[in-house]
């Protein structure tokens, strides 16, 4: 398996639902070693309840469940959340049942068996997903989600003030120096830059990120190591 997937995977959460045991064991086991946290779910039910309390980044669930299916589980979870990236796995290649899942925005729908080769093509799919929607990677393990004002590392999150997220996306879109003279146009605005203020932003501002990333140029500005 891809080195920098696996190291992309550690930022997130996933929440598995399955209701046959023997699949759900062997997939667990897999997902455990690849995801910052596994949440496991053996029906919908527990699946929403598991949704609701852990909010995880990606949700792969079956489609043919007891109860409430997996399509009626997240057409429920996407009345509240659009931005849960989904993955179904079923057995059926029902046009009609394909048809339905395309509506719910999914980043993969996988016939089963579900193999590990498969898996591994839809976490790609799920990283990839990323790449329109304003995450960035810092450096290996270390992701920048513009829309969210956050940093995730490998076993932490840093919420970003909006000044530090402004500073960070302009750093990162322009890969150059920002001039201390753009810092207070843009990114203060009508404030006012102090010498003292600028010092301690860069400070809580690089504890925040990887080490070595953030450059000062002397008398200029500052740019980002990427």
């Amino acid at each position: 398996m891809d080195q920098s997937l696996i190291s992309n995977l550690k930022n997130f959460t996933i929440l598995y639902i399955e209701d046959e045991a023997g699949i759900r064991k062997n997939i667990t086991e897999i997902l455990k070693d690849l995801f910052k946290e596994t949440y496991v779910a053996k029906n919908a039910k527990e699946g929403y309840r598991l949704y609701e309390e852990n909010k995880p980044d990606l949700i792969i669930t079956d489609i043919k469940m007891p109860n409430e299916n997996g399509i009626e589980l997240i057409k429920r979870i996407r009345k509240v959340d659009s931005k849960v990236r989904v993955i179904i796995t079923s057995a059926h290649t029902d046009l009609e049942y394909m048809l339905e899942a395309t509506e719910l925005h999914l980043v993969k729908y996988i016939i089963k068996p579900l193999t590990e080769a498969k898996l591994i093509e839809a976490l790609e799919a799920f990283i990839k997903s990323f790449d329109n929607a304003r995450v960035y990677t810092l450096q290996e393990g270390w992701l920048f989600d513009e829309s969210k004002s956050l940093i995730q590392s490998f076993d932490e999150e840093f919420k970003l003030t909006k000044k530090e997220n402004q500073f960070l996306k302009l750093l990162i879109q322009k890969n150059r120096i920002i001039t201390y003279e753009e810092m207070e146009n843009i990114i203060w605005n009508e404030d006012i830059m102090t010498p003292n203020a600028m010092r301690l932003f860069i400070k809580n501002f690089r504890k925040k990120l990887p080490n070595n990333v953030l450059k000062n140029v002397q008398g200029t500005g500052y740019r980002i190591v990427l």
